[in-house]
């Protein structure tokens, strides 16, 4: 347990700071299965729209340091990937 002031305080703020991160992450969770949903559907246009917005909020969760700015750009690589794939998988000539 704290005794002095200043880290009573601490333990206020990292409270706070804690919930909100937690809350940014689980919007991320959710933004991801979104796009992973897409692509199991093979809905390349909805994928898409979809990628858009998740890049913004890994883009801004990174920008307010939940996570960090790499994290936020290797997450953004490997789902472009597969949003990627599926789009050249549906624009395939068939044979």
């Amino acid at each position: 347990m704290a005794h002095s002031l200043n880290a009573k305080k601490r333990n206020r703020q990292n409270k706070k700071l804690r919930t909100v991160n937690r809350s940014r992450k689980q919007t991320l969770k959710t933004a991801t299965k979104k796009v992973l949903g897409a692509v199991e559907q093979k809905s390349g246009a909805e994928a898409q729209t979809l990628m858009r917005e998740l890049q913004a909020k890994l883009d801004k969760t990174a920008h307010k340091g939940t996570i960090h700015k790499n994290k936020a750009a290797r997450r953004k690589s490997r789902m472009q990937k597969r949003v990627n794939a599926l789009l050249k998988a549906g624009s395939a000539p068939q044979a």
